[in-house]
């Protein structure tokens, strides 16, 4: 099993099912706003659109007046969306549409998915950045070399370095030890874990081999790759191989696609579900991921992941136990083909996902951030001399 880096102290409760529970923190109503670069009602939206969305939403049911300002046209949720401009033009923006629109909160959490809107330098008051993943390695699987040099650079500086005196939550184990390789101390890192929602009861499992991989279709989530492996495993096992999710790299995904591949696109929450409880196991080939929410979603149909033993996947797959995870092509390969083998230890594997996923959910993660936010806005943190409103 991978060795894990360990998490640092955390301000809230631990998960649900993990040890002592600490009730919900008690704090008053405060004017909360996200910055981040999409809304959940964006075609592209995934895991982060997700885990703000839940976020925003809990908030909210407390008692908090919670607004995203985001990128792109707006969607009508519970709590107040606003767009700051276009998709790419809303971070020269931000600080702009931030002051017309918004004027004031008590905190703003900024959500840096690789570009930074730099926050701690335009905003003057609590300012704490979450992070779901650095992306380090992306920005050169993503991008030219110069431009990928450049965005790799002002990413480092933002996390490491802007925000030298502002808190930073962490949405994994993985995540929270990048920041520490940046150079963010353990004393200002928090962890709030991804959630899942109270599972729908079980429908029925595939009689014959159904295998899913679910998510967003991009480049390093590694499709390609899986189709590849598919090719290797179709003549053992048999079956279907079923991708949900849509992107940019759908139409060349569909042309290096063999035989028994379905792309099925965007599902609905019934039919993705459906589709987790049928499968014999979920498949995940992504190079890294912050978490890996599907995983837990295929938990609570006790249905086992497939990964490579990559960031957040080290965090969401026990390895061995819920999934397994592979340190190469070939070992993904033979570990397909011989979990599809074996029934017995799919469905020990199965319950044993189901058995961790129930330690996540959702109305933890919004305990853990009212901890992180109640710290933030206490005051016991300088702001930084130069920032302005």
């Amino acid at each position: 099993m991978p060795q894990h880096v360990p998490p640092p102290l955390l301000p809230a409760a631990a998960p649900q099912g993990q040890g002592q529970v600490s009730p919900r923190v008690s704090a008053s109503p405060r004017r909360i706003v996200f910055l981040a670069h999409r809304d959940l009602g964006n075609p592209a939206a995934g895991g982060s659109e997700l885990l703000i969305d839940q976020l925003a939403l809990g908030l909210t049911e407390r008692g908090h007046d919670v607004t995203l300002l985001c990128g792109g046209q707006a969607a009508r949720r519970p709590y107040r969306v606003v767009s700051a401009g276009s998709q790419l033009g809303h971070y020269l923006g931000a600080r702009s549409a931030f002051a017309r629109q918004v004027g004031s909160c008590d905190l703003l959490i900024e959500v840096c998915n690789g570009m930074p809107y730099l926050a701690p330098l335009w905003h003057r008051g609590p300012t704490v950045c979450l992070v779901n993943h650095v992306h380090t390695d992306l920005w050169e699987m993503r991008f030219p070399a110069p431009v990928a040099r450049a965005g790799r650079q002002l990413e480092h500086w933002a996390l490491s370095r802007a925000y030298r005196d502002h808190l930073m939550i962490a949405v994994s184990p993985s995540t929270a030890g990048a920041l520490r390789e940046l150079g963010v101390p353990d004393e200002r890192i928090r962890l709030v874990n991804n959630g899942v929602q109270d599972p729908l009861p079980q429908s029925e499992r595939s009689a014959t081999p159904l295998f899913l991989a679910l998510g967003r279709l991009v480049d390093y989530k590694r499709i390609d790759l899986l189709l590849q492996l598919w090719e290797r495993v179709r003549p053992v096992t048999g079956g279907r191989l079923v991708i949900v999710g849509d992107g940019p790299e759908r139409e060349k995904l569909e042309k290096l696609a063999g035989p028994d591949v379905e792309f099925a696109g965007h599902v609905s929450e019934a039919e993705k579900h459906r589709l987790l409880c049928a499968s014999w196991m979920l498949l995940h080939p992504a190079a890294v991921e912050g978490w890996g929410l599907v995983v837990t979603e295929a938990g609570t149909r006790s249905t086992p992941t497939l990964g490579f033993d990559v960031p957040g996947l080290r965090d969401s797959v026990e390895d061995g136990v819920t999934g397994i995870l592979a340190r190469g092509e070939s070992s993904f390969a033979a570990a397909w083909c011989a979990l599809a083998l074996d029934e017995e230890r799919r469905e020990a594997m199965g319950k044993a996902a189901r058995e961790r996923a129930a330690a996540y959910r959702w109305s933890s993660s919004v305990t853990q951030l009212e901890a992180v936010a109640a710290e933030a806005i206490s005051g016991t943190r300088s702001w930084p001399a130069g920032a302005r409103s």
